[in-house]
């Protein structure tokens, strides 16, 4: 009789990284997590019951790592006018990667039927606009942070190709 191997959390989220690496959103499915973590599909049900809580997960993954960016970044920074601003500045020069691209796509993609995704997302910007607000001038550094995040988005979805 074999034994289930036993992986961690962060194993399975990988795994669906590389899933939507290779498939996309579309392919994005507990079964092909599974497959690809090598384990079975009730191992990746038990710990999040659905297709929609694996991407919670995944995107929940994705904002604490850019969340700790963020803050070395504006720790980085501190010397500046607006070390909040500067540092998100100084965190969009380095690009995207192509997991977080493909985990962005992946989101995007499924943003428009997933409330609990929108509630995540709306946080995540709630909370960058309201560390930007708090330094010297606020609409200055609103209006700056707004055109970061465009351009950002023109790179991350492919339209423009910023040299960084």
């Amino acid at each position: 009789m074999s034994r289930n191997r036993r992986i961690c959390p962060n194993d399975v989220l990988d795994a669906a990284e590389r899933v939507v690496l290779k498939s996309g959103s579309s392919g994005l499915s507990i079964d092909a997590v599974a497959k690809e973590a090598g384990i079975s599909k009730s191992q990746v049900v038990y710990d999040h019951k659905t297709k929609s809580g694996l991407l919670e997960a995944l995107v929940d993954r994705q904002l604490q790592r850019d969340g700790d960016f963020v803050k070395e970044s504006v720790a980085s920074c501190s010397e500046t006018q607006h070390p909040e601003l500067f540092g998100r500045i100084k965190a969009a020069a380095t690009g995207w990667e192509e997991a977080e691209r493909a985990v962005c796509m992946a989101v995007s993609a499924s943003l428009s039927s997933d409330d609990r995704l929108q509630e995540l997302m709306q946080q995540w910007q709630q909370n960058d606009l309201n560390a930007i607000k708090a330094g010297p001038k606020p609409r200055a550094a609103l209006v700056a942070y707004m055109a970061l995040s465009g351009f950002s988005c023109m790179e991350l979805f492919g339209f423009h190709k910023w040299s960084h």
